[in-house]
């Protein structure tokens, strides 16, 4: 089974949905904002794909992050700001049985449909 972490209020990740089921692709949905997240999720996640594609450094939480936060991220830092603020996290993430995917390009999609 596939896990989707996102938020419930996102475009892709209600896209990314909408696709798993048409396609039917079993999954369920982890509502970040709603559900939570550890930091030890976060870690394997940046362990996978690394830190930096999991930082969503274009939305608005990231840009009223004070700039002391900003300033010299590296991993522990980035890792420490995505658990308290899991909105940080670039949308959405698929994890099943020994891999993980962040975003819904067409190279995730063929990973998805080839399970």
């Amino acid at each position: 089974m596939i896990t989707v972490s996102g938020l419930r209020t996102c475009d892709t990740c209600r896209k990314a949905i909408a696709w798993l089921k048409d396609h039917g692709i079993e999954h369920k949905f982890h509502d970040l904002r709603a559900d939570g997240l550890d930091r030890a999720t976060v870690a394997r996640w940046a362990a996978e794909v690394g830190w930096e594609v999991l930082v969503n450094r274009r939305g608005t939480t990231w840009r009223e992050l004070p700039e002391a936060d900003k300033a010299g991220i590296d991993e522990a830092k980035a890792l420490a700001l995505m658990t308290a603020h899991p909105v940080l996290i670039k949308r959405p993430v698929f994890e099943s049985a020994g891999w993980v995917e962040v975003g819904f390009g067409d190279a995730v999609r063929q990973r998805l449909a080839a399970g």
